[in-house]
């Protein structure tokens, strides 16, 4: 009997279980990847998970915080 234990040499994914997906950028809000990236992500090469990886950062400013409720009907009053 062996007391290793088997692991995947595999990129985590970048999940945080907030999957939803923002209808302008067409990205989740939660991993920033999109809709192909998270369907194909478990027949992706690594190679390919790392290049997505690498890519994520730099989508978060696509992603804007809507300005809606109180918040929002306070920044349209004229001064």
């Amino acid at each position: 009997m062996t007391d290793e234990i088997w692991k995947r040499d595999e990129i985590e994914s970048p999940c945080i279980k907030i999957c939803v997906i923002h209808p302008e950028a067409r990205l989740c809000t939660g991993c920033l990847r999109s809709i192909d990236e998270i369907t194909q992500w478990s027949r992706m090469s690594a190679e390919e998970r790392r290049a997505v990886m690498a890519e994520l950062p730099e989508r978060a400013p696509q992603i804007r915080k809507r300005r809606g409720g109180r918040q929002g009907r306070q920044a349209r009053r004229p001064d």
